[in-house]
């Protein structure tokens, strides 16, 4: 049987995701990175194809985690050791999914994408040409805070660069074009909303008001 080529695994890869089978898109997504040449590049729509597969496999797992440590808390609260050490094991068996999975997609990016990429100056297009209230923008801004907040365990960078990016956001919204609104709306929502959490958990610890945490360093993502 021939070989599929780049523009079915494409193809494929869309019917994958409105199946909802995430797993299958990231195998055709796969294909495709495997195929490039030396000097070729996904194009936009693969970029985005690719994104999307592993977000939702990742995100999956994530949420799995989030409700398996959960679980695991309130049976430690009560006492039930076996329980714990059950539940402990799943757990593990969860991470090293989201492991296998993340070294898969860093491989990737290391071996095949990054080397591959002519377009080295974009991130600096995007900081000098994205408004405050594209969805891109705003959407990096976001990634990057629950980076902080949840993997390097830094609350107030986190609050900080959610909060820059929402009142830039805000003090430009009449310059917001209509066929951005929904987007760039929903991840301002998202911000506030994460600001609103971590604020309270902050101050719950005892911690100063997130209001006085200094601003971004020059250079960071917006």
């Amino acid at each position: 049987m021939a070989e599929a080529s780049r523009e079915e695994n494409v193809y494929m890869a869309k019917l994958a995701e409105q199946a909802e089978r995430y797993e299958e898109m990231v195998e055709f997504m796969e294909k495709v990175s495997g195929a490039l040449g030396e000097k070729e590049e996904l194009s936009v729509e693969e970029r985005n194809l690719l994104s999307v597969a592993y977000k939702n496999v990742i995100g999956a797992r994530r949420a799995s985690w989030r409700i398996i440590s959960s679980i695991e808390q309130k049976e430690e609260s009560k006492g039930n050791g076996d329980h714990v050490a059950t539940i402990k094991t799943y757990r593990s068996k969860i991470e090293k999914e989201l492991c296998t999975i993340c070294d898969g997609i860093l491989k990737m990016l290391d071996d095949r994408l990054v080397p591959s990429a002519s377009s080295g100056d974009s991130k600096d297009i995007a900081n000098t040409e994205l408004t405050p209230t594209h969805p891109i923008r705003l959407g990096l801004a976001l990634n990057f805070s629950v980076f902080y907040y949840e993997i390097l365990n830094s609350p107030d960078r986190a609050c900080s660069l959610a909060k820059q990016a929402f009142d830039e956001a805000i003090a430009e919204l009449d310059t917001l074009g209509e066929e951005s609104y929904k987007d760039s709306t929903l991840i301002m929502q998202l911000l506030r909303d994460n600001l609103t959490l971590w604020t309270s958990d902050v101050q719950e610890e005892g911690a100063d008001e997130i209001k006085e945490a200094p601003k971004a360093e020059e250079g960071q993502p917006q």
